[in-house]
């Protein structure tokens, strides 16, 4: 079975979604300065999510527009280290700055790729681009997304050439050649993940063990670096997965957990389903919507990154937690 419902195909509206290449602080100022002050003048909400450093540099470029109001009279302020430290709580954190504002065409800077992130935040990041296009389909909206072609690997850039459909480039703004399918992107996407050295503890289940499952999780859990408050969030978010396996993957499931060198903690739920709804998750399922990816939407908000992979072997969630850290605020 399914996880999540087939989404409605995209249809053409006033949306617009470049990616800006920019080359170094000061054509990042320029650029994504030029891109808030036209949206202050056309007094429309602004948020500003990007990396910390990119942060302070556009509150001092921007001067006086920094007082951390959204709409006419500022802008909402947002560190991507935090917001988006799991890229798959980005765009339900762009929709919901969205949605405060009914009526109105929201700007958003949006930066889920900067030097430093991990090839696997990376990928994510990617399928979190391409889906953008999906999810605010014919709504009134602009998100501008930078990348530093300067110190982004190349392949980096070939991505965002095919997650956005214009691209801002040398002061120019033209219609991407390379912009492809989001279906496709993601597909794109599901490579295979990569085998751990070993795994500390193997278990396979079935309907009626989801009790077993977390007995199993919490014990382990209890030798690992994570704070306990975090080992609860591990546990509540293994429990999701499984329960998500047992409603909508077939009724079985393998659960693997392992630490890594650097000390964060791996849990990987593996089941017979497949993923219909690729937003699922991504998005605040509404409050009277039964499962409806609520299970999912919980273990993005718990998790430091979701490695999703949708296979004709089955659906993979691969969920990561580093010690020291705890989840974003939702």
């Amino acid at each position: 079975m399914a996880h999540g419902t087939t989404p409605p195909a995209a249809a053409p509206g006033p949306f617009v979604h470049p990616a800006l290449f920019y080359r170094g602080r000061a054509q990042y100022v320029a650029g994504v300065g030029a891109f808030v002050r036209d949206a202050l003048r056309a007094r429309e909400p602004v948020l500003v999510a990007v990396p910390g450093p990119n942060l302070d540099a556009l509150r001092r470029g921007l001067g006086a527009h920094t007082d951390g109001a959204a709409g006419a009279d500022g802008i909402l302020f947002a560190d991507m280290r935090e917001l988006g430290r799991n890229p798959g709580r980005i765009l339900g954190a762009l929709q919901e700055f969205a949605d405060r504002h009914p009526g109105r065409s929201p700007r958003i800077v949006g930066e889920p790729v900067w030097p430093g992130r991990t090839p696997a935040e990376v990928r994510e990041a990617t399928r979190h681009e391409a889906l953008i296009n999906t999810a605010f389909a014919g709504r009134p909206a602009r998100i501008l997304c930078p990348y530093d072609t300067a110190a982004l690997p190349a392949r980096v850039v070939a991505d965002a050439r095919r997650t956005h459909p214009t691209l801002i480039e040398h002061g120019r703004d033209t219609a991407s050649p390379a912009y492809t399918d989001a279906r496709v992107v993601c597909a794109d996407c599901d490579v295979p993940l990569p085998e751990p050295a070993a795994a500390d503890l193997v278990l396979d289940y079935r309907a009626g063990e989801l009790a077993r499952v977390r007995e199993h999780a919490q014990a382990w859990a209890h030798g690992t670096a994570l704070a306990p408050a975090r080992r609860d969030d591990l546990v509540l978010a293994v429990s999701e997965a499984a329960a998500n396996s047992l409603a909508h993957g077939g009724g079985s499931g393998t659960l693997r957990l392992w630490s890594t060198d650097a000390g964060a903690v791996v849990a990987e739920v593996h089941d017979a389903g497949r993923l219909a709804d690729p937003l699922a998750g991504r998005r605040r399922p509404p409050r009277a919507s039964g499962d409806g990816g609520r299970g999912l939407w919980m273990i993005h908000q718990l998790c430091d990154l979701v490695e999703v992979r949708a296979l004709p072997t089955g659906l993979t969630l691969r969920l990561h937690m580093t010690p020291g850290r705890g989840p974003a605020d939702s």
